[in-house]
């Protein structure tokens, strides 16, 4: 309890001292590099780069802001576990991994804390130890490979300049070198922010505990992947950003699709943020960088919030996850509720919660670009949608009977430290959107457009209800009964079956594969022909020689008589 009152109280004044620094970083333009050379090796520099602007001070005192509360929340949520003290450590390295790649464009030192965030998440979603979190766990150790390797070949692509700090170098890459620097690192982002086809390992991860979840999926691990896009955005040529615009459509279509068909409650949850990663890396896409940033930053407030509610209810509830056995919950715990439902209002961008900034411009902003009708309905389809499982998760847990354990004992008093944690963030989830707004943007958006595309927003929102209340009525669940629309369900519900897809024949080939060559060639022909056959060969070759040391008489004569003999005969 101590060490995570200690953390909270450490966090929450470096998140506001970097907070207020940002802001005055912004107003003044300014910029601070700080650049440390550590040693040269073949005309390439190692260097440590430092680049603090308004951006990175913003969006770290957010990630400490939320970390800090989920430090809070954490002492009762986790409070019968043995070794509290590791788990509080592993989320400090956590953040810490988060910073290192926040605040350096330097791929080593990216490269560094990307690794070390795939690291930590491993270590944290295999924290249950059971062999559903083990699977969960390998599945996004894997999948986070994939971007580690691509940052890797980055770096090699680099070297042919010798130096690794992109901001010196941008404008030495040729054409070709660019175009593929852009491919991989658009590749690192898209796993660690888990867009298709790497969808599969968000939903996955929530094997682990409940904070984790909130910490993950608000301001770290999946938002880093953005945050990388975001920084080296000018690197990326038109026909790239089109790719990733289309990637990201299609995520956000079919995460929110899936969320309609999900019992899971933090599963539900998770598939919203895939969404809204879908969102910002769409606004991104289209040249909205500020948008996408400030989307960005947003989305970490509410997604906190929720997680955090969620967790409160699957504690109370014994650990249950699934929302078929809640219902009326709002009898029981008013306060905890309240705060979801706040949060849920923002992540569907209803007017004027934080969530409708954001979401609202970005929206308007996209009816400008406008490139295709395909585009625009798969886009507004798409905001319908999170529109949608939002109302069908409040009804579930709001509305119904309460479909759980007779005995019971449920209540917001037995959540007290766990609620001061939620209602931190319930003020700034309800006011930071207007904040920020106006902060960020000095000269309000003023956009003209026609009035039905400007109400199309607010139309879908209410579409979105409805169906929504449709989806968790009664008579949709009759439908449910039917095998074929069963079968279109269960389709829906697993991502378009990427979780197989992405785990299809990885036991059998990958892993078996990496075993048989570990066995074969590892332990076997190289150690055969390598260092243990050099050993003993250069142990008997010193054995041999040290017969001569000896100065044996017989020794001299027998190998004179030898090349006497030898020199006669030939």
């Amino acid at each position: 309890m101590y060490i995570c009152n200690m953390f909270f109280i450490l966090f929450l004044i470096i998140s506001l001292s970097m907070y207020l620094l940002g802001l005055l970083m912004l107003e003044f333009n300014m910029n601070i590099m700080f650049e440390y050379s550590f040693f040269y090796l073949n005309s390439s520099s190692m260097k440590m780069f430092l680049f603090v602007d308004w951006i990175s001070m913003l969006f770290m005192s957010f990630v400490l802001l939320i970390s800090s509360l989920i430090i809070k929340y954490s002492s009762e949520y986790m409070m019968y576990e043995k070794n509290l003290k590791r788990f509080i450590y592993l989320m400090i390295l956590f953040v810490i991994s988060m910073m290192m790649m926040i605040i350096s464009p330097n791929l080593i030192t990216i490269l560094i804390g990307w690794d070390g965030l795939g690291l930590v998440s491993y270590a944290l979603v295999i924290y249950y130890q059971n062999i559903k979190s083990f699977n969960a766990g390998m599945l996004t150790a894997l999948s986070n490979r994939v971007g580690d390797a691509a940052l890797l070949m980055c770096i090699s692509i680099m070297m042919s300049l010798g130096e690794w700090n992109l901001y010196n170098f941008k404008d030495f890459l040729t054409n070709e070198l660019a175009f593929y620097f852009s491919f991989f690192i658009i590749l690192a982002s898209i796993t660690k922010s888990a867009q298709i086809p790497f969808s599969s390992w968000l939903p996955a991860a929530m094997a682990a505990p409940t904070p984790v979840s909130s910490l993950v999926h608000s301001s770290t691990l999946v938002t880093a992947g953005v945050y990388l896009l975001i920084r080296f955005s000018s690197f990326f040529s038109s026909s790239v950003l089109e790719l990733l615009m289309f990637i990201s459509l299609l995520t956000m279509f079919m995460a929110g699709l899936g969320a309609n068909f999900e019992y899971d409650l933090k599963k539900i949850i998770a598939l919203s943020t895939l969404s809204q990663l879908g969102m910002m890396i769409f606004i991104l896409s289209l040249g909205g960088l500020d948008l996408a940033f400030f989307h960005l930053l947003i989305h970490a407030l509410f997604k906190a919030l929720l997680f955090m509610c969620a967790g409160a209810m699957i504690h109370n509830l014994n650990d249950c996850q699934d929302i078929r056995f809640m219902g009326s919950l709002i009898y029981f715990s008013p306060l905890t509720c309240t705060c979801f439902n706040i949060s849920n209002m923002a992540l569907c961008g209803v007017p004027f919660l934080s969530g409708f900034y954001s979401k609202d411009l970005i929206a308007e902003i996209s009816s400008l670009k406008l490139l295709s009708i395909f585009i625009y309905m798969f886009f507004y389809i798409s905001i319908g949608l999170t529109v949608s499982y939002s109302i069908r998760l409040s009804y579930y847990i709001f509305m119904g009977s309460y479909n759980f354990y007779s005995i019971n004992n449920y209540s917001d008093s037995n959540n007290y430290i766990m609620l001061k944690g939620m209602m931190g963030l319930v003020f700034f989830v309800i006011f930071m959107g207007s904040l920020m707004s106006w902060i960020l943007f000095p000269v309000p958006y003023f956009i003209i457009l026609p009035v039905y595309m400007k109400l199309l927003t607010l139309l879908m929102i209410v579409m979105g209800g409805i169906m929504g209340k449709v989806m968790g009525s009664l008579w949709y669940g009759i439908l449910l009964n039917h095998y074929n629309f069963l079968k279109k369900v269960w389709f829906t519900a697993m991502m378009w079956n990427l979780p197989i897809l992405s785990t299809f024949g990885l036991n059998f080939l990958f892993l078996n594969l990496g075993k048989s060559y570990y066995k074969n060639i590892d332990i076997g022909w190289l150690e055969y022909y390598g260092s243990k056959n050099l050993f003993f060969s250069l142990k008997n070759l010193s054995q041999f020689s040290q017969l001569f040391s000896k100065n044996h008489l017989k020794l001299f004569l027998f190998t004179f008589l030898a090349f006497i003999m030898l020199f006669y005969f030939v």
